[in-house]
């Protein structure tokens, strides 16, 4: 039994005439006569008393007819969410991000895509960089922004393009010794309790710390350990001591706090967004062509490491 032999009977319920329903259909009459015979052979009940008034449906054929309409019904559905799905309307995105992407770039790229693409379920999770990369190795996640690109093992199959450039910046509470001041150097970071990233969620951050305040620092060594920036600039604020994060935390004021370049300037990694290269998902394609719409340099990147898989279609190469 074929979808079309629920078509055939639907339409000879219809037009209660085999002559009629086989113009409705574009068939001629005796194929139309033959495939419903065939569809009663099959079922096992005869579902159209021929008469000479018409054409009229059985007790069988009309509990047959009430379930043919529902399974119609039910493909053309199937194959209405099929299109969707293959065109990323539909489906699910994991997202694991650093918190100061929710400064810039994602509020503006989220916002977008939840317009675009409502029907797709959007899964956001804040990691640390270390832990969104092992999420996004391990096929926990379609999409990661870190700070640095990903250098786990698996990391060669990920595709990473840079998202945004940073650089350090002190945060001090409007009574420290250093408000009012815009910059501080590193001799007098030296003299102060910190306020830092965790070494092992923000290595790289960390990274950049000792080569300006010197690896075995003890002000880094005896530094408070903050999981993100809006800890970082909390304690900051309650004279913990001096916070050390992005320059994205100018975005994020708070009453009662001071910010001050790091002299000299040191330049933090790249925010990055990354995914695996041999993903195919058409919501992970939706997603990368908002982030083309909102970031032209960004998508220009992209392009230009997807090589082949370009547009909204993309292939696998890195």
């Amino acid at each position: 039994m074929e979808a079309r032999h629920l078509r055939y009977a639907l339409a000879l319920a219809e037009h209660e005439h085999f002559g009629r329903a086989a113009g409705a259909l574009g068939i001629a009459q005796p194929p139309l006569s033959k495939q419903i015979a065939d569809l009663e052979r099959e079922v096992g009940a005869r579902l159209f008393e021929r008469t000479r008034r018409g054409v009229f449906p059985t007790a069988a054929g009309t509990a047959f007819l009430a379930r043919a309409r529902r399974a119609l019904d039910e493909i053309t559905a199937a194959s209405v969410d099929a299109a969707r799905a293959a065109r990323g309307e539909t489906g699910r995105l994991r997202l694991g991000f650093i918190a100061s992407a929710l400064l810039e770039p994602l509020p503006d790229v989220l916002g977008r895509f939840g317009r675009e693409r409502p029907d797709v379920r959007l899964e956001l999770h804040e990691m640390a960089s270390s832990r969104s990369t092992a999420a996004l190795v391990a096929g926990g996640l379609d999409v990661a922004i870190t700070l640095g690109p990903p250098r786990s093992i698996g990391a060669e199959r990920l595709v990473s393009v840079p998202i945004g450039h940073d650089h350090l910046i002190a945060v001090v509470c409007d009574s420290h010794p250093y408000a009012g001041q815009p910059s501080v150097d590193a001799a007098q970071l030296r003299q102060q309790p910190l306020v830092v990233a965790s070494g092992e969620d923000e290595p790289a951050v960390v990274a950049g710390l000792h080569a300006l305040l010197g690896k075995d620092s003890p002000a880094l060594s005896g530094a408070t350990v903050a999981r993100d920036m809006h800890t970082i600039i909390g304690l900051a604020a309650c004279g913990v001591g001096v916070g050390l994060g992005p320059s994205r935390m100018l975005s994020a004021p708070r009453p009662g706090t001071w910010f001050c370049e790091v002299v000299p300037r040191t330049p933090l990694p790249d925010l990055v967004l990354s995914f695996a290269a041999q993903d195919r998902s058409p919501a992970l394609n939706a997603f990368l062509d908002v982030i083309r719409g909102n970031c032209p340099d960004v998508g220009a990147a992209l392009d230009h490491r997807l090589g082949a898989r370009c547009g909204s279609r993309h292939g696998e190469t890195r």
